[in-house]
């Protein structure tokens, strides 16, 4: 453990699998606190007793991230059971692979009310709590290679990564006069079960093999291999500690080397 985090206390959305449960212990491995929110409230449980297992003080909460209400009363619980907190992680989130032709508007509704609304709420969340407290935080939201490059049958879920890319500009820049810090983190193809599930969906449609579509985007990363959430807890971890103090208003990609903006 670095202990570069060692008494600070994180909240982490979405932190029952994948890239989420990798930044939990993470953070946990830096020393932080955790507290974990996510709709699955076995999954979040799993993950706050391997935390509880490196020694350090983990929490959870279940929540809908979309309602804005239930998010806001979840981070309350946690900062009460916790002590407080220093760090807040927008990292729920869903994927959608359709073509701009099948997109109805119930797919819409959905993608837009946990991927910006879940984000936009959590923010709202921890920069109240932080300007009361009159702490200077930090707000990491999780962007996608998607925010910077739209392509066919990902239009609808680039979108929604456009706008939290915009979502971390905007706060960054009206939180700034209190020492807040809003980042987001844009990883590309990660080997979760969100990705494989695009896999499958991917293979159905273009009649190619389980697997392939994922392997191909892998392998268009100039590092030849597909990410792991490792890979992105580790710029999470950096952006949550000291090191990213005057870094703010960025979502810098974690891809391996697919797009170079």
């Amino acid at each position: 453990m670095s202990g570069v985090l060692t008494g600070k206390v994180a909240i982490i959305t979405g932190a029952g699998q994948g890239i989420g449960e990798a930044i939990a212990l993470r953070l946990a491995q830096d020393g932080a606190s955790i507290g974990i929110i996510d709709l699955d409230t076995s999954k979040a449980e799993t993950v706050a007793d391997k935390i509880r297992a490196l020694g350090v003080g983990a929490q959870t909460a279940t929540c809908d991230v979309s309602d804005r209400d239930q998010l806001h009363a979840a981070v309350a619980e946690l900062e009460t059971a916790l002590g407080g907190f220093d760090i807040m992680i927008n990292n729920a989130g869903i994927a959608q692979v359709l073509p701009l032709l099948e997109v109805r508007p119930e797919d819409l509704e959905r993608i837009t009310r946990i991927n910006i609304g879940g984000v936009l709420w959590g923010i709202q969340a921890a920069a109240a709590s932080f300007i009361d407290r009159g702490i200077r935080g930090k707000i990491i939201n999780a962007c996608s290679i998607a925010a910077f490059l739209g392509q066919p049958v990902f239009g609808v879920y680039s979108s929604t990564k456009f706008a939290v890319r915009a979502l971390t500009q905007a706060a960054a820049q009206e939180y700034a006069q209190y020492g807040i810090t809003v980042n987001g983190y844009s990883p590309g193809t990660v080997g979760t079960d969100m990705w494989d599930e695009i896999d499958r969906i991917l293979a159905d449609r273009n009649g190619v093999a389980v697997g392939e579509s994922f392997r191909n985007q892998a392998h268009a990363a100039a590092l030849g291999r597909p990410s792991t959430p490792d890979d992105v807890a580790g710029l999470v971890a950096f952006l949550a500690g000291p090191d990213s103090n005057y870094m703010t208003g960025q979502s810098p990609l974690v891809d391996g080397g697919m797009l170079f903006n």
